[in-house]
């Protein structure tokens, strides 16, 4: 059931408590953009630990990556952002509001004015924040601000697979910051302009696709309930064949019920070998992979499990929002916020908390790094 006033509810939280400030807010702020305030630093730095250590840490076949934001324009034409990454935009002619078509009520009023079927033609609005490199603007210095860390990945398959020397099936996991010129951002950091990523492609023989796609399915499931997420509040929803992108043949949602209904949380994708065949063709390079076992030569196929911090530092918040009653100094019963937080997410902890083994005090203070190392 939507819970509109428990959103606002943590909203005030975050700002009371210095999890999350509106940006700029001493000018007024900037629409959709948000800063994360002591408390809210240490818990989105606690979501991306976690990720990180059960992605990579924890595993043998998956390694870290740190590309740049700034790419080859040309990555972005292989890709198909270019052509394909863009919203349907409309505008309001009575209020002069712009929506996504997609996205607005089927009474086809205007949900600013309520003005009736006052809408212009829908026009493709491409979502990549465009810049230039260099001290002039003009086509030949045209760049994006990366929409997506995957491309990163995906164009350093070689580079990474011949220095480690991994045989598929393995991963490649990334966290860092994306940017998309979204036309109606909101929900507080749910959607947002800028926003960091969590992502993780996973390179496998083409007829291991399927059965690789349901094991991350699951897994990031499992990652969810692992760290106090209420089973009630989590689905996994396959994507209707109308919704699929043009590279899957295979997408799931993992939902989270949000207090305004289930949304996204997290993606997992079979992106066939759409990606790796894209850029070796963009690019001249061969990123195919010989495996000298089978004496077969093949196009990976790429399973991706995308997950967005702040959308997670959200669900992690809303899941844990408790409100209950104790007694204060007079020993009269005072209501009280509570944030019920696994211990490994806590942004304030009193017991030491990086090893999932155990959740006991160790001789050793949650304050030094690596504690659990140490102790074991």
């Amino acid at each position: 059931m939507a819970k509109p006033d428990l959103m606002e509810r943590v909203v005030n939280l975050c700002k009371r408590r210095g999890f999350v400030f509106p940006s700029s807010e001493i000018y007024g702020g900037f629409r959709s953009t948000w800063d994360y305030g002591p408390l809210g630093v240490l818990l989105k730095r606690n979501v991306k630990d976690a990720w990180w250590r059960s992605m990579v840490q924890l595993r043998d076949d998956v390694v870290g990556l740190d590309a740049a934001i700034l790419m080859h324009p040309k990555v972005w034409e292989a890709s198909g952002h270019v052509a394909t990454f863009a919203d349907p935009l409309v505008d309001c002619r009575s209020c002069k509001e712009r929506f996504r078509a997609d996205h607005l009520p089927a009474s086809g009023a205007c949900p600013n004015c309520g003005a009736k079927d006052s809408f212009t033609e829908a026009r493709q609005f491409n979502l990549m924040f465009k810049t230039f490199v260099g001290p002039v603007e003009d086509d030949a210095s045209v760049a994006y601000l990366r929409p997506e860390t995957a491309q990163g990945i995906l164009v350093n398959f070689l580079n990474v697979q011949t220095t480690t020397r991994k045989k598929p099936p393995f991963g490649i996991a990334q966290i860092g910051k994306s940017f998309r010129n979204e036309i109606t951002p909101g929900n507080f950091i749910f959607r947002t302009r800028e926003f960091e990523q969590m992502e993780m492609e996973f390179f496998v023989p083409p007829d291991e696709g399927q059965r690789w796609y349901e094991y991350w399915c699951q897994e990031r499931l499992r990652w969810f309930l692992d760290l106090g997420v209420p089973e009630a509040k989590l689905r996994l929803r396959p994507h209707d064949p109308e919704e699929l992108s043009h590279y899957s043949v295979g997408t799931s949602d993992i939902e989270f019920e949000y207090p305004w209904g289930w949304g996204e949380l997290e993606g997992v994708a079979n992106r066939t070998d759409f990606d790796l065949t894209q850029h070796s063709k963009f690019s001249g390079q061969d990123l195919s992979y010989y495996d000298q076992e089978s004496d077969q030569r093949y196009i990976p196929h790429v399973i991706e499990p995308a997950l967005g911090a702040d959308r997670a530092t959200l669900a992690f918040l809303l899941a844990a929002y408790d409100e209950d009653e104790a007694p204060n100094d007079k020993g009269k019963l005072e209501k009280r916020t509570v944030l019920r937080l696994d211990p490994r997410l806590a942004p304030i902890r009193s017991r030491c908390c990086h090893c999932p083994s155990t959740r006991t005090s160790c001789r050793w203070p949650s304050r030094s790094r690596g504690c659990c190392a140490r102790s074991s």
